[in-house]
């Protein structure tokens, strides 16, 4: 089973999954899926799958209602991924820092 930064990088390396998770987000509720498959210039069971993968990586929950069924967006898992990226920024700032200094006692 991947983990769950694995599964968040396959979630969101998708365009059509990263706008249907703007879409969410900026809607700020919960969305029926035959709402967002609106947005799209796919088909409600594309809509479907993409939300499967983004349910998958934790960045999206279902509830029902009826027939039907909401997304409702969780943005946590990005947080995780961000404290990933950090790590990789405080590496390259060093470095970048590090070259500053180096040029600078060159010239």
């Amino acid at each position: 089973m991947p983990d769950s930064i694995t599964l968040t990088f396959k979630a969101v390396a998708d365009p059509t999954r990263r706008e249907i998770m703007r879409s969410l987000i900026t809607q700020k509720i919960q969305t029926p899926i035959s709402h967002l498959s609106k947005e799209f210039d796919i088909s409600r069971q594309g809509v479907t799958k993409h939300i499967k993968i983004l349910e998958a990586a934790g960045l999206v929950s279902i509830r029902s209602n009826g027939r039907e069924r909401y997304c409702i967006p969780d943005a946590r898992p990005l947080k995780e991924i961000q404290g990933w990226l950090n790590d990789y920024e405080e590496f390259w700032a060093s470095s970048l820092s590090r070259l500053e200094t180096h040029l600078n006692t060159s010239e």
